[in-house]
């Protein structure tokens, strides 16, 4: 029998722990936080907390992601934006244990690129152990993977110290940016849940009036009662609604605002910085300044 190498036992026990985590988070979490989790939940030796030189990554961090690769391939999660999500099949998946789950992993990833050339990898670009089977293109995903949410994350900070006038200002930029017409901006102090009101023309003599909340709240959901109170000051029938928070919105939330009568877009983190990247190039140097952003381009793939 084939003896298990280390690098395979710190891939079985972390993407078991991630995808458990996952499940117990309600399906989705911040990739950062269940990173964070699995540092609480597990204990890590000196090998496995091994810090590469060359990327400045952890070994069981950077195995870890490598392996979120087959998964993702396998059908047992999905990310975007930085949001890991655990499928149905992921779920069942938790049933096999934690070595038949990667087994079963790694064979579908394998099916799924079975046109390329298997190889040993010997770190990430590498700096995985060289005991595991896998090809370039893998490595390379799976580092990006790991760049793109240092990126993200070092945004969220960047946004998450900023107080809630500015996060304020931050939207009505963005606003103006995607074309609108900024005619008011909640000033200090109560604003009776209208922190924006914007117009398609300079004017605003045409329909519709977007009535816009903003709120701060870089670590907590937004509330279906609060979408609730956001409608009851839609007091036109051609108001526009646009709710705006520097964290996310409680399922609920989001089932209020597809379920209402109003017409109310919400836009949390990952969405303001995906528009924020979009329109970037539409910023003054100075609107820039807020929140600058720098593009860097790595080799990619298609498929």
């Amino acid at each position: 029998m084939k003896k298990t190498s280390k690098s395979i036992k710190i891939a079985q026990k972390t993407i078991f722990a991630a995808l458990q985590i996952l499940k117990e988070s309600g399906g989705e979490l911040r990739g950062k936080e269940v990173v964070d989790k699995i540092r609480e939940r597990l204990t890590f030796d000196e090998y496995e907390s091994h810090i590469y030189e060359k990327t400045g990554y952890v070994r069981w961090e950077s195995i870890m992601h490598f392996y979120t690769i087959d998964c993702m391939k396998a059908g047992y999660m999905r990310k975007q934006k930085g949001i890991w999500y655990i499928t149905d099949e992921g779920e069942e998946a938790l049933k096999l244990g934690p070595e038949k789950l990667l087994e079963t992993a790694t064979r579908k990833y394998r099916e799924w690129d079975k046109q390329k050339k298997l190889k040993e990898a010997n770190d990430v670009t590498s700096e995985i152990d060289g005991d595991n089977e896998s090809t370039g293109a893998q490595q390379q995903e799976a580092l990006i993977e790991q760049y793109e949410t240092r990126a993200l994350e070092g945004i969220r900070e960047f946004v998450a110290d900023k107080n809630p006038y500015e996060f304020q200002d931050l939207a009505a930029v963005l606003l103006k940016a995607m074309g609108y017409h900024i005619a008011h901006i909640a000033p200090k102090g109560r604003d009776g849940g209208i922190d924006i009101i914007a117009y398609t023309d300079p004017l605003g003599v045409k329909p519709p009036r977007i009535i816009v909340q903003v709120k701060h709240r870089p670590e907590s959901n937004i509330s279906s009662d609060e979408i609730q109170r956001l409608a009851g000051t839609m007091k036109r029938g051609t108001d526009v609604g646009i709710f705006v928070t520097s964290g996310s919105f409680s399922s609920q939330a989001v089932i209020e605002a597809r379920s209402t009568d109003k017409h109310i877009e919400l836009i949390d983190f990952e969405r303001f910085i995906s528009l924020w990247q979009e329109y970037y190039t539409r910023l003054s140097d100075e609107e820039k300044n807020m929140l600058p952003l720098h593009p860097i381009y790595f080799l990619g793939r298609n498929g």
